[in-house]
């Protein structure tokens, strides 16, 4: 369907005015005008479209968008501020209304939060919408008419700085209108508790052979990779599949994975899971290495519920089964012949029976096909024989068109359910020998948490501080299928995923902003959280505590602060330890006020809230100066137990160490850094070599008292000097490897040394040449004067004889 009927079909009547005008971009572009029009597409035309598109659609819908978000928050709050003001359950208040009036009027603030919950969506896809109408549009320009001005990466920087189409506007919105249905819904149902409250708004619930999971899932720039992976190797091992079963492990490499996506034509599955339908469903082939290797391939058939969890159906199929088994000529009898065999239980044959009947009939119902490809490499973490916790990091990502839309040029042989150019010559990443046309490479790694739901047990820390890092990029509801269909079918496509804006800026963070950012959103989330716990009379959630650092990086702060935090208490007067409010401050750089009855009760609340701020020292203190700080402290604590931190208390039964951790165990040096050292004291030798042979021919040759003499004598003390340096260099290197030293190897006095030596002496030889050379012309001017004036007396003599 074309974009400017399916815009048409999707229209919001009350926002109609507020749309981009489709129609008249493509009217200014002529494409209303047939082919063969010869009118040239001049400067005038291109400044006219560009100031309709940026100055005037762009903004309509940017100011629309942001106004109606606007509009939103301020409902919101007011329903939370009626909520608020509801008494709470244990509460004894005489005006406290009757449970009636109570229902009433929350079912009068559910219907209101149905009326914004409603809005919100047709918001959100309003944003979708016209976000895809701007690609579309560019893309016709830059194909039509962008001989000389290409405005798509303009037009793709001017959406990344705008609120279009992204999930984290919309977060913090609908996790405050979820923590309102649940406390209403928990009051109004009676037959029974309303179903638990997920906390974290970027989760995803999942159900994995039974057993129910909470899926995270973020994105990895490539330069912070290698730090999280280092993250998480100091807390799980590393684990990858097997190339011949997804059930064996096996350490020596991380695999290859393909997954081999279905849709229709008219991408029917795609749709249902951009636009988020019930029960949207999406089904692949997977295998793990190469398809030559015959390794075990699984249909796997994933399913979102109305309620927003997942379920998996999946079994395993031959290679030389599924061509048949698309086709419906094979129902995987075999397959359950063997199982029978086996001797395994009836209910597990007809499970497998039940789910290949219901993916081919999905299959052949929907007329589905294979029409993209995902190829990655996964690296696994998770303990052996526990899966509470697993991670995975998918890194080189590609994605191939597999389709067969065009029948004239088939991207896959419509005869085979899988492209043979890739898999019978084991094409790997990234894929330079097929079209590149049908090749989108995927610029970051994708992180994938799975936690396992028990109520009983809570997340690990480590996990959490993660999660919350600068290292990773929040993408809840990411698809590799809907990724790989919007990058490569674009223009098959009316509906772009929300993360695509996300692609076109940098997701790397400072660590201490991240670290503030995310301080800010738990004391918002903890704060709503305990407005509904208190109208429930129920804990909600974890009571908020600030955090003393920064989770994963190490804040700049926290040596400092720490320092600062033991410095007060062993300076401050015990008379006016009484008269001032303590401040606790974290190395973050917040400041935590809290009275002295709070401290003594383990910084009980007090009013059921508590005061915390977001200020660094340097705010609140203008005059607050880090250098002299830094040194004062720096005085202070090698003034107090000769530089230990001695005013730090230490837990029972820890001992202070005595050497660093990167100096325990046994002492392990490579080759290669051993003869370095001794290759440089040969480069060194060699040099003294050479000066020493010049030196003394040059002394051997050089008369008694001349210049070349005391020349020689200089360079002889050069090349012993050179001698000396590396002897010297090779010991104190020697030294500093085997002490584990952390100083740098890099010493520059001996050739700055040998250097200047060197340059003194050819300009001193340059000299003394310079200066024979004026008295041997001298001498010879005055020998040839002296000639030609006894030539002119002999001339003069002979004269007067004649």
């Amino acid at each position: 369907m074309r974009f400017g009927k399916t815009l048409k079909q999707s229209i919001y009547e009350p926002w109609r005015d507020k749309y981009i005008e489709y129609d008249k971009l493509k009217s200014l572009l002529r494409e209303d005008r047939p082919d063969d029009d010869d009118e040239p597409w001049t400067e005038e035309d291109e400044v006219r479209f560009c100031d309709e598109i940026f100055n005037v659609q762009l903004e309509k819908v940017a100011q629309f968008q942001e106004e109606k978000m606007q509009e939103l928050r301020q409902r919101v709050d007011a329903a939370f501020d009626k909520l608020r003001d509801l008494p709470p359950a244990d509460s004894e208040n005489k005006d406290k209304p009757t449970d009636e009036a109570l229902a009433q009027r929350l079912k009068e603030l559910e219907a209101e939060l149905d009326a914004i919950t409603n809005e919100v969506k047709e918001l959100r896809k309003y944003s979708n919408l016209n976000y895809t109408g701007f690609l579309k549009i560019v893309k016709k320009h830059d194909r039509k008419r962008g001989d000389r001005y290409k405005i798509r990466p303009i037009m793709q920087v001017s959406l990344s700085k705008r609120p279009f189409n992204s999930e984290q506007g919309y977060t913090p919105l609908l996790n405050k209108l979820s923590l309102m249905y649940f406390a209403i819904r928990q009051h109004l149902e009676e037959n029974g508790p309303a179903e638990p409250y997920h906390l974290d708004p970027i989760s995803q619930p999942e159900t994995h052979n039974g057993e129910k999971y909470t899926a995270y899932k973020f994105w990895v720039h490539p330069d912070n990779l290698l730090e999280v992976k280092t993250y998480i190797l100091r807390r799980l091992p590393t684990l990858v599949y097997s190339h011949q079963s997804a059930k064996e492990w096996d350490g020596d490499e991380d695999p290859t994975i393909t997954s081999l996506y279905f849709d229709n034509a008219n991408f029917q599955l795609y749709y249902q899971k951009v636009e988020r339908e019930a029960e949207a469903s999406s089904l692949r082939l997977r295998w793990y290495g190469q398809l030559s290797q015959n390794p075990e391939i699984v249909f796997e058939q994933k399913i979102i519920h109305d309620n927003g969890t997942s379920e998996e159906r999946k079994f395993p199929i031959k290679e030389k089964y599924i061509k048949p088994f698309l086709d419906g000529e094979y129902k995987m009898e075999k397959s359950i012949q063997k199982m029978e065999r086996q001797g395994q239980s009836t209910a597990d044959v007809e499970e497998f029976r039940s789910t290949a009947e219901a993916i081919q009939d999905y299959i052949r119902g929907n007329k589905l096909e294979p029409v993209v490809r995902a190829n990655y490499v996964r690296t696994a973490f998770q303990n052996p024989g526990d899966d509470r916790i697993r991670l995975s990091i998918d890194t080189d990502i590609a994605f191939i068109r597999e389709d067969t839309l065009d029948r004239d040029r088939p991207c896959r042989d419509p005869n085979n359910w899988h492209r043979t150019d890739i898999d019978d010559s084991n094409m790997t990443y990234p894929f330079k020998n097929i079209n590149q046309s049908e090749v989108s490479l995927f610029p970051y790694a994708v992180l994938e948490i799975k936690l396992k739901e028990d109520q009983n047990r809570k997340r690990p820390v480590w996990v959490t501080d993660l999660m919350a890092s600068h290292l990773v990029h929040p993408c809840p509801r990411f698809s590799k299928f809907m990724q790989g269909v919007a990058s490569l079918f674009e223009d098959y496509v009316n509906r772009l995923p929300f993360w695509l804006p996300d692609l076109d800026t940098d997701i790397r963070k400072d660590p201490q902003v991240a670290f503030e950012e995310e301080e800010v959103k738990r004391a918002h989330r903890a704060q709503n959280e305990q407005v509904v716990g208190s109208f429930l009379g129920t804990k909600l959630g974890n009571s908020f505590k600030p955090s003393w650092s920064s989770p994963v990086a190490k804040s700049y702060l926290a040596e400092r602060v720490a320092a600062e935090s033991s410095g007060a208490k062993a300076q401050t007067p015990a008379s006016g330890a009484t008269d001032r409010t303590p401040t606790a401050v974290t190395p973050a750089g917040e400041l935590n006020e809290s009275s002295s009855s709070q401290q003594q009760n383990g910084g009980q609340q007090q009013g059921g809230r508590s005061e915390y701020g977001t200020m660094t020292l340097s705010s609140v203190f203008p005059g607050f100066s880090l250098s002299k700080y830094s040194k004062a402290m720096r005085l202070k604590r090698a003034q107090s137990e000769g530089g230990r931190r001695g005013s730090v208390t230490l837990p029972p039964g820890v001992e202070e160490p005595t050497e660093w951790l990167k100096n325990s165990g046994p002492l392990q040096i490579e080759p290669k850094v051993w003869l370095a050292n001794e290759r440089t004291f040969l480069k060194w030798q060699h040099i003294c070599v050479l000066l020493g042979g010049l030196a003394i021919s040059l002394y051997t040759a050089a008369g008694r008292g001349t210049v070349a003499e005391w020349i020689a004598v200089g360079f002889i003390i050069i090349a012993a000097f050179a001698g000396g340096w590396g002897y010297f260099l090779l010991h104190s290197r020697r030294k500093m490897i085997i002490e584990r030293s952390g100083k740098d190897f890099d010493n520059f006095f001996g050739p700055l040394v040998i250097s200047v030596a060197l340059m003194v002496a050819l300009i001193l030889n340059f000299g003394f040449a310079y200066r024979d050379f004026l008295a041997r012309t001298q001498a010879r001017v005055a020998v040839e004067a002296l000639l030609i004036q006894n030539s002119n007396s002999s001339a003069s003599h002979i004269d007067l004889r004649q």
